[in-house]
């Protein structure tokens, strides 16, 4: 993972753990790459809710996801994903 895409998809998960709207948000983007079967989808009108940095964020970790072509936890972040889950 290059250091721009690192540290977008930390503040992400950050995001992720807190109790607001921008958070369940953000959870259901990540949750959406790690199991979207069990964690449901992403609406991409949830974007429309969101600061635009925190969607510049999404937008590097996508080009990540998409360059990857791997889940997150054969990446080794189960660990950060799980404790979005929670």
């Amino acid at each position: 993972m290059k250091s721009d895409e690192e540290a977008a998809f930390h503040r992400l998960v950050a995001i992720a753990q807190r109790d607001t709207g921008q958070s369940r948000r953000v959870a259901d983007f990540l949750l959406a790459w790690w199991n979207a079967g069990e964690c449901g989808g992403f609406d991409l009108t949830n974007l429309w809710g969101l600061d635009a940095s925190i969607t510049e964020d999404m937008v590097i970790v996508f080009g990540y996801v998409a360059r990857t072509h791997s889940y997150p936890d054969a990446l080794g972040y189960n660990k950060q994903f799980q404790s979005i889950v929670r």
